[in-house]
């Protein structure tokens, strides 16, 4: 039997009209995640200037709906920030950004976090800088997924 689900006007938004889709050419930061569960894959690009603002913000996604509307509504958060501000940028807030997501996509706002930290951490890498509060990407979402059920049990 199949699942009905219920997206937000935001999402649809998004997923019919993504923002920012695209390649950014010599991009400062390209951070690359997955789902081996479900097969998404998200890549973030960003360009960050040399006061570490944030100037442009694409993605290229290969996933559901959800998918592609959370990597939209996170290039439009991470735009205009510093990188500092852009690490706060959750799972959380992309979901509050697109009014929700129906608990069986939870997992896309995790990829589009991580693969804002991928993108973070490969700037970093390059410019041989240390961003506080900044992790190692994680590369399968499953592990941070299963992490997280365990932090709302």
């Amino acid at each position: 039997m199949s699942q009905v689900t219920e997206y937000s006007e935001k999402v649809m938004d998004h997923f019919s009209n993504p923002r920012n889709v695209g390649e950014i050419e010599n991009a400062s930061g390209v951070g690359t995640v997955g789902n081996a569960k479900c097969g998404d894959i998200m890549r973030m690009y960003l360009a960050i200037d040399e006061n570490g603002i944030i100037q442009e913000a694409k993605f290229k996604t290969f996933g559901c709906g959800a998918a592609v509307a959370t990597s939209s509504m996170a290039t439009e958060l991470v735009k205009g920030k510093t990188v500092q501000e852009a690490l706060l940028v959750t799972n959380k807030a992309v979901m509050e950004a697109l009014d929700g997501l129906p608990p069986i996509k939870v997992h896309c706002s995790l990829l589009a976090e991580e693969a804002i930290h991928a993108a973070l951490w490969d700037y970093a890498q390059k410019n041989q800088i240390t961003i506080e509060g900044l992790k190692p990407p994680v590369t399968d979402i499953d592990e941070t997924e299963e992490f997280y059920q365990q932090q709302e049990e």
